[in-house]
């Protein structure tokens, strides 16, 4: 069992817009962050981040939470495997009681790993011959660490003799087993290390100079590893993305080892997949613009498109580069084209034009029956994208086609307001009292000497759940509710004379005309309840025995 003290160590560390921003894209909005929700399907962001309370809450299916609540829904983990999973995200070392107690996962085996193949890849020949044919120098292979995974056995023998842990290995993807028993997952290849986006080694990619069937290999999935959830190279590439507010999402590790090399220091690449929507959230970090560089033949074009066609939906700003001639950035950066390199990359072909230039491509416009089928893609890729592109972009098709423009069809399904109909009254002033306290709590006993909860009109069951738990995750909404003002201690009691006035008044009212009580107990109400409206409304706080008017 992890102990208490080093999961409060954890807490510590965690950011959770940092934590959540690695599965989902997040928007600023005000002091807070949003996103469409990943727990239920939705169009319009309701998902809320809040890094001053360092919770979430989804207004539209109630999910709510800190940091290691959201790993334990989004990864589908338990508590203990969502520590664990965190504890390697930011090098937080977790503890163990000695009873029960599980082993932790060595990750140094990776580190240690990395350093071995670096080590063999100096003394390799033919390895560092292939790496220098390829232009790449000293330095970058220093600074992107490449190394050279030997045979199989001289792997496992490393492991043993060094006294590592091989079932760690193997969780980890450094080795695996078959029916003859261990081998390496790297066999005879150039690797290269990957990093997550804390900057610590997550797996390898491994390239083949002995002819094996498979070109590049990368690691398998592992707690660590999500291939889709990955870019090559972002730990180097960070820093420089915040300051130049530029990406370049390459095809390959040589592509981007040999544009760092050129100077162009913000360039990734995809791990052997194509851009997904788990790459969206580390490409919206810093919000920069996304340049797409990939190769001219039919697979870079199909995946450009299909690039281009989740960036602008996504609203992400920049555009597609093609490499035409059977060349790749790799390649003109040993040609020496640098300047070349550097026109193409501040043109891009922006992403809607791309994707409607790829679909009208696809068709033989000439023809009225093929130009029809142009139209009617063209269309439905419009009508996913925002209205004010719908109404820019109709233009250009109408253009492309040779048609008129009120050819093209635009929708308004993006303008549609969707409306609560709940017939759950809310009250404004309630709940920015119940969230004034949630903000801070000490403010408590000043509002315990005046009110309980009978007080509230419509929110009285959520501050009886601020007197039971004042953590109570339920309460999540109000604290990150943006229609609720932020109260200073003066206009708290401010709200708190005005709930009292309204309340004391309502009961006044009633007094006054029921008819079966006490003459004398009903003259003494009147009395008191008067007295208490009036030194309210002199600005005066002042409580009153709730218990008397039961």
């Amino acid at each position: 069992m992890i102990t208490k003290e080093s999961i409060d160590n954890l807490k510590n560390h965690l950011e959770i817009v940092d934590v959540v921003s690695q599965s989902l894209e997040l928007k600023k909005s005000g002091a807070n962050f949003k996103a469409c929700c990943p727990f239920h399907g939705e169009d319009t962001p309701s998902f809320v981040v809040s890094p001053a309370k360092q919770i979430y809450h989804c207004f539209g299916c109630g999910a709510g939470g800190d940091s290691i609540k959201f790993v334990m829904e989004y990864e589908k983990l338990t508590y203990p495997e969502a520590l664990e999973k965190l504890a390697s995200m930011y090098n937080v070392t977790l503890n163990y009681d000695e009873t029960n107690s599980k082993p932790k996962l060595d990750l140094k085996v990776l580190e240690t790993i990395n350093q071995y193949y670096q080590k063999l890849f100096t003394n390799n020949t033919i390895a560092k011959d292939y790496i220098k044919s390829r232009g790449i120098s000293e330095f970058s292979i220093e600074k992107f660490e490449i190394g050279y995974a030997p045979k199989s056995i001289d792997t496992i023998n490393y492991l043993k003799s060094n006294f590592l842990n091989l079932a760690d290995a193997k969780d980890l993807g450094v080795i695996d087993s078959g029916q003859n028993g261990l081998y390496s997952r790297f066999i005879e290849r150039i690797t290269f290390p990957i990093y997550g986006l804390n900057s610590k080694i997550v797996g390898f990619g491994g390239r083949t100079i002995t002819g094996h069937n498979a070109k590049y290999v990368n690691s398998p999935q592992t707690k660590l590893f999500n291939k889709s959830k990955l870019l090559y190279g972002y730990n180097l590439a960070k820093e420089n993305i915040y300051k130049k507010n530029r990406i370049i999402v390459t095809e390959g590790y040589l592509d981007v080892i040999m544009l760092h090399q050129a100077g162009f220091n913000t360039a990734v690449a995809t791990l052997g997949t194509a851009l997904t929507k788990d790459h969206l959230p580390i490409l919206r970090r810093g919000e920069p613009k996304v340049i797409v560089a990939y190769d001219g033949d039919n697979a870079g074009l199909n995946a450009a498109f299909k690039a281009s066609v989740m960036l602008s939906q996504s609203e992400f700003e920049g555009g597609v580069i093609i490499f035409e001639e059977g060349k790749d950035p790799a390649d003109m950066v040993k040609d020496g084209q640098i300047q070349k390199l550097n026109e193409i990359f501040s043109n891009p072909t922006p992403f809607i034009n791309y994707a409607i230039d790829y679909i009208i491509l696809k068709y033989e416009i000439n023809d009225p029956m093929q130009k029809q089928k142009a139209l009617h893609e063209s269309n439905e890729y419009l009508k996913s994208l925002s209205l004010l592109y719908q109404d820019e972009y109709k233009r250009y098709i109408a253009q492309k086609l040779s048609i008129r423009e009120n050819l093209v069809k635009v929708t308004n399904d993006k303008s549609r307001v969707k409306f609560d109909n709940s017939s759950t009254k809310i009250d404004i002033a309630e709940l920015c009292i119940i969230k004034a306290i949630l903000e801070k709590p000490s403010r408590l006993d000043l509002v315990l000497d005046l009110i309980d909860a009978s007080m509230f009109e419509y929110h009285n069951n959520e501050f009886q759940m601020l007197l039971d738990d004042i953590t109570n995750p339920s309460l999540n909404s109000i604290v990150l509710n943006e229609r609720l003002e932020d109260y200073d201690d003066k206009r708290l009691e401010n709200e708190l004379l005005i709930l009292l006035i309204k309340f004391y008044s309502k009961q006044l009212n009633k007094v006054l005309y029921e008819k079966d009580i006490d003459f004398r107990k009903k003259a003494n109400l009147i009395r008191k309840l008067k007295d208490n409206i009036s030194q309210l409304k002199k600005g005066k706080l002042v409580s009153f025995d709730i218990d008397l008017l039961k």
